[in-house]
This record gives structure tokens, sequence and C-alpha cells, in this order.
């Protein structure tokens, strides 16, 4: 089992790692139209919120299929998600905005794209420093799991963030935003059944103790 997890994340990784090789390519040919730093900042954006609802998806996925093993793949997934993320705000401040502070925290303050796409980055900073076995022992189990739960609200910022940048056509960042809404209605709808479990475990323990003091 060990050899083919190995398997399984050296060919996540190439897959991960295809659409920079495919970009960069087209970068090199010339094949990105007339705004090559358009289409990259574009793209690496997009990359980072596919890869980010798939990291969303490893639990759902497990839990319907039994593959446990998955989860072992969710860290990898995390780490490539903020791989994407800071190009595509490396693009933005490089190439787009060629270092010009000013009018980046301009442009953060003045565009609400802008706004909550930098919101969603400063939050996925922690869980990306987080993600080794290191930071999970010396956070502490719930910490960390409490830590890391913000990455909902990072999934809703990016899909905003895709939202309000295309304006006029949203049908590509409602897509994302109806997958996202199904991930979270799922994990919403096994919490809320594991409450009604708890609670009907409650009177049967309080029957048991009553049952235990009534004996001789």
């Amino acid at each position: 089992m060990a050899s083919q997890i190995t398997l399984a994340k050296c060919v996540l990784f190439a897959l991960c790692l295809l659409p920079l090789g495919w970009y960069l390519n087209g970068l090199w040919q010339d094949q990105l139209g007339a705004n090559p730093v358009e289409a990259i900042t574009r793209a690496s954006g997009e990359w980072t919120l596919r890869l980010l609802l798939v990291t969303l998806a490893i639990t759902p996925l497990r839990r319907l299929t039994g593959w446990h093993w998955l989860i072992r793949l969710r860290r990898m997934l995390g780490l490539f998600v903020f791989f994407y993320a800071s190009l595509h705000l490396a693009t933005y401040v490089w190439l787009d905005q060629f270092f010009d502070w000013a009018a980046i925290a301009k442009d953060i303050l003045k565009r609400p794209f802008i706004t909550v796409g930098f919101a969603a980055f400063v939050l996925l900073v922690p869980l990306a420093a987080t993600s080794s076995n290191f930071a999970i022992r010396r956070l502490g189990g719930r910490r960390w799991q409490a830590l890391h739960s913000s990455v909902y609200a990072i999934a809703v910022l990016g899909v905003l963030h895709f939202w309000w940048l295309v304006k006029r056509d949203v049908t590509e960042p409602l897509i994302y935003g109806l997958v996202l809404a199904l991930l979270l209605g799922a994990r919403a709808w096994w919490r809320e059944l594991e409450r009604r479990r708890q609670s009907a475990l409650v009177p049967t323990r309080n029957s048991a103790c009553c049952a235990g003091a009534q004996r001789p």
C-alpha cells in the first residue's frame, strides 16, 4: 500500500505541474495571445481555485468511496494551491504593477475583487506555513483544525474574487460557486447527521445510568 501511495503522489505532483508547464511553453512559443501577462495571471488564479476545490473534495470523496488513502494526498494539493496562489500574486505584483507598492495598495483598497483576493491569500499563508507534521504537533490537533477550517472562507473569497473580476460573463465562476456550495452543503449535512446521532445517544446513556442507579 505504501508503494501505491508513493506512486499516487508522484502522479499527482506531475499533474499539478502540467498547467505551469503548459503556460511556460506557451510563453516561450509566443502563443499566449496579445497580452501574455494577463493570460498567465488569469490562468494561475483559475488553477488556484480549481485545485482548492479538488482539495475540499477529498473528504467527501473519501466518505463516499471508502478510499481512506485519499486523505494522504490532501497536503500536497493544499501546497500546490498555495504555489499557484503565490504565482498569481507574483504576476500581478511583478509583471502587472512592476512593484509599484503605492499603486498596489490603492488597488487593494479601491477595487473590491482585488481586496477579497488579497484577503484570501493572507488567510492562505498560515495554512501553508502550518502544513507540516511538526506544526500539527506544536499547535495541537484542535487548534490546528480550527486554523485550517479557514479554508472554507478562503474558497468563498476565491469564488467571489473571480466573480467580481469577470463582471459580465459569470458562467465559469458560477460553476465554481455551485461546486463549492455542493461541497460545503455535503459537509453541513454530515455534520448535522453527526449532531443528531450524538443527541440520540444522550438519552440512551442517561437511561442506562438511571437503570444502574435503581438496581438494589
